[in-house]
This record gives structure tokens, C-alpha cells and sequence, in this order.
């Protein structure tokens, strides 16, 4: 049965309910839908890798008091979706199309099926990738917004090149379910927050650990082989395209200044070289901008409010 886990410190945003998407490949999706936009449209928020849609209580909260229905998945394999190994924990994939799948299913069995047009997209980091593959054919929105996202991963100490030749040979060698050499097993803790890659707002980060410290199903830990494979596979893809008229939609991109995940300058040359995009850099954000301190959300909030033309109540 599929369930929302709030808690006191993170409330369901209003008229929240909570479905069961089913993927053509035959895997169950979690979602949900929230507030009415009538007069307004939807917004389909795609979240990022680990991630699971009580971290967005908050955003979507913030959404639907400007007048939007919100609606939102877990991709396959974490969250509250279909884990795809035996050790739930991993988080794994073998190809970015398959993300494409539960975009499609989430489209035609949650977006158009319940929620009112015109339609709109919120993307985070892998889901914003995600979302920019797609929209290079499918007329699906009227904008898309995308926060940090995944045109190139930071390697740290790793050479592009030595990741991208062990996690083929993992891959091409029938090991694409081994995690990523030292890296955890499970999810961060509330013990990790200092120099956490992620946010520095330590409350909106105990928030979350809360959230899976009552609900650790919906944690997972360390990327796979295959993950990552899939990973840079859809990245160099993404790079390469050639878009003389750009995506189907208008897309804004949000930067984080401070960003040690993901590669902003790699995505501000794709951005640059694609017609109908353009960027906002929040200077000291880190990674996750929806999840940084409320200085960070104002900001954020007020480019989409001026990109939207929407006026908060």
C-alpha cells in the first residue's frame, strides 16, 4: 500500500493524495498529487538521485500557496518505488531510459489523467537531466525550471576517464550491481551535516533525517556501477546533441554557486550553446537549492515567481 510519512516538522502540503503508478516495464511507482491550480496549471516537481518525496513537502507547500497543483514521483529504485536489487539500499540503474519511463508513466497516468493545464516542470539535479532528455522531443510543457542539474558529475580525486573505464568494465563484466568504491551503504545521517555537500541549513537537514529515521525504507546509499555507467553514458549523449531550435520548451536553469556535486561549468556550456535556455546563479547555495536556508529559497522563489509571472499570496 502506498503511503506519505509526515511528520510535525514536515506537514503534507494541502489536499495531498498518494497513488500508485504502473510502468510499462512493469514496476510500481509511488506519487502524489496536491493542491487544486485551478486557474493556474500543474507542476510536475521531478525530484534528485537518493531523494523521496517528503523532501519536497516544503517546496510543495510553497508551490500550491502560489496557486498550483503540484504533482511528483519516486523514481524507480528509491523513495518509495520499486527497488530494483536485492539489497534495497543501492541505488541503481542500468540506463537513463529507464528514468525516461517513469516520466512517460507519470505524464499519462498522474499529470494528464488528474491535474489541470497548462503544465509546467521542477527538476532536480538527475531529475533534471532526466527532464532535458526529454524535452528535446516531447512538447509536454509550457516552461521547465531546473535546479543544479546533472550535466556532469564532479569526480573529486577520480579522473573522468578512470570513472568512465571502471564503471564500463563493472558494467560489461556482469558486476553493474557493486557499489562505488568508498562509499556508504545507507544514507547520511543528522551526524553528517558539517561539511555535508548539500545544504548548509542545519534545521531543513535534521527535518529529513527525521523523516527517514522513522521511515529508513526510503533511504538508499551509494550509486551503483551501473548507476554511474548509465550516468555518464546519458551525459555524454546530452553534451553531443545538436538542438539548432532548442528543447520544446522554454527551460530556466538555477545554478548553485558553492555546487561540489555536480559540474556548473559544464552545464552553463550546454545552456549556452542550446537556444531557449537561460540561467540564474543563487552564489552561495549549495547543491540541494530547495533544501538551503530560506535567504537561498527567497531567491530561488523569486526567479521562478518573475519566470512563471506569478504573484504569491
Amino acid at each position: 500500500m502506498m503511503e506519505l510519512h509526515p511528520t510535525l516538522e514536515n506537514r503534507l502540503p494541502d489536499k495531498a493524495e498518494v497513488m500508485a503508478l504502473r510502468t510499462g516495464d512493469g514496476l510500481t511507482l509511488r506519487a502524489m498529487k496536491c493542491g487544486s491550480g485551478a486557474g493556474r496549471g500543474t507542476i510536475l516537481l521531478m525530484n534528485g538521485r537518493a531523494d523521496y518525496l517528503e523532501r519536497y513537502f516544503e517546496t510543495m507547500r510553497d508551490l500550491v500557496s502560489r496557486g498550483f497543483c503540484v504533482a511528483s514521483f519516486d523514481w524507480r529504485g528509491q523513495g518509495g518505488s520499486q527497488r530494483l536489487l536485492d539489497d534495497p539500499m543501492r541505488g541503481h540503474v542500468t540506463s537513463f531510459k529507464y528514468f525516461d519511463e517513469d516520466l512517460r508513466t507519470a505524464m499519462e497516468q498522474l499529470v494528464r489523467a488528474h491535474c489541470p493545464g497548462p503544465y509546467y516542470a521542477l527538476a532536480h539535479s538527475t531529475g533534471g537531466h532526466v527532464l532535458l532528455r526529454n524535452i528535446v522531443r516531447d512538447a509536454w510543457f509550457s516552461k521547465c525550471i531546473v535546479t543544479a542539474p546533472l550535466m556532469e558529475l564532479n569526480y573529486g580525486a577520480w579522473p573522468r576517464w578512470v570513472a568512465r573505464f571502471l564503471s564500463y568494465t563493472f558494467v560489461r563484466g556482469g558486476f553493474s550491481w557493486v557499489r562505488l568504491p568508498g562509499m556508504r551503504r545507507g544514507p547520511m545521517t543528522r551526524d553528517d551535516f558539517d561539511g555535508n555537500p548539500l545544504t548548509s541549513d542545519r534545521d531543513r537537514w535534521i527535518r529529513d533525517m527525521q523523516t527517514l529515521e522513522r521511515t529508513p525504507q526510503l533511504g538508499i546509499g551509494s550509486p551503483t556501477m551501473g548507476w554511474l555507467n548509465a550516468a555518464m553514458e546519458s551525459i555524454d549523449r546530452m553534451q553531443s546533441v545538436y538542438l539548432p531550435k532548442g528543447p520544446k520548451c522554454p527551460v530556466l536553469m538555477v545554478l548553485a554557486g558553492r555546487d561540489r556535486v555536480v559540474d556548473n561549468t559544464a552545464t552553463l556550456g550546454f545552456s549556452k550553446h542550446v537556444p531557449g535556455m537561460s540561467f540564474v546563479m543563487i552564489r552561495d547555495a549549495l547543491h540541494e537549492i530547495l533544501m538551503e536556508r530560506s535567504m537561498i529559497r527567497a531567491e530561488f522563489f523569486a526567479a521562478l515567481d518573475s519566470y512563471l509571472d506569478v504573484k504569491p499570496n
